[in-house]
């Protein structure tokens, strides 16, 4: 149910790219996360639309608690 949950956030997002950026990455990588990150991503999740996609994509520094989790997103796409 929790990565359901997280999977239904990451593509209901306010911002189509972001949609794009975060969606794949859940349904393919969420069920490989540990607990912890896992959390990481719920409290990102949370975050402002504008500030997460800004920190994905390298145009703003995110908060230390999400350096990790981002680069996990950027590297996924990296790979792709």
């Amino acid at each position: 149910m929790r990565l359901r949950r997280l999977r239904l956030r990451a593509w209901r997002r306010g911002i189509r790219e972001l949609d794009l950026l975060i969606g794949p990455f859940a349904d393919t990588q969420a069920s490989d996360l540990s607990e912890e990150e896992l959390a990481t991503m719920e409290r990102a999740l949370s975050e402002n639309d504008t500030d997460l996609y800004d920190w994905i994509i390298g145009r703003a520094s995110p908060p230390p608690e999400y350096v990790g989790f981002l680069a996990t997103i950027r590297a996924f796409h990296e790979r792709r």
